[in-house]
């Protein structure tokens, strides 16, 4: 499900998933078409205010990811999706961007689920690494992690999202 327990399994998922996820989204831009069976693929999206709920998913083969918010304030944000499989096809990844960095929306809540695969690994964080910028992680009591979900905790969660990233393992047929 989530990160393995212990400081030095935390330190190594911390370092190895996003870097893992980077590599599978930096191949799905230079390379599209390399994955087994199944292009990578990046796409953009509006992220609308107004309260209500919305959704966008994108698929990849048997794996998918959707994504489903509520926002209030200011205006529509562009947001960009990247699904990918490894190249062993272990691995099944969905990051969830504004690529500006922060959002200046107010999200009442969140939730993205992959179809397909179990989550390994997921991160939230209320600002995107752009510029001389780092990624401000979420706190952990502010989302929770199921094997298929990642979603804000009610009660707990401060409004503020930027980014999500998803590493889930794939089903593997064993002989």
């Amino acid at each position: 499900m989530a990160a393995p327990r212990g400081r030095s399994g935390q330190r190594a998922w911390a370092a190895l998933v996003p870097a893992a996820l980077l590599c599978l989204t930096a191949r799905a831009a230079a390379e599209p078409g390399t994955a087994p069976g199944a292009a990578p693929s990046t796409a953009e999206f509006d992220v609308r205010p107004g309260g209500e709920g919305h959704s966008f998913s994108r698929s990849l083969g048997d794996y998918g990811c959707t994504f489903t918010y509520s926002a209030q304030g200011g205006t529509n944000e562009q947001w960009q999706m990247n699904v990918g499989v490894s190249e062993d096809s272990g691995l099944f990844s969905c990051s969830i961007w504004r690529p500006q960095g922060k959002s200046y929306l107010f999200f009442t809540q969140f939730k993205a689920e992959v179809k397909g695969a179990k989550i390994e690994y997921a991160m939230a964080y209320s600002q995107a690494a752009v510029g001389a910028q780092s990624d401000i992680p979420l706190k952990q009591e502010e989302f929770e992690i199921t094997e298929t979900a990642v979603s804000h905790r009610e009660g707990k969660f401060r409004f503020e999202l930027s980014k999500l990233m998803i590493a889930a393992k794939t089903p593997r047929d064993e002989l």
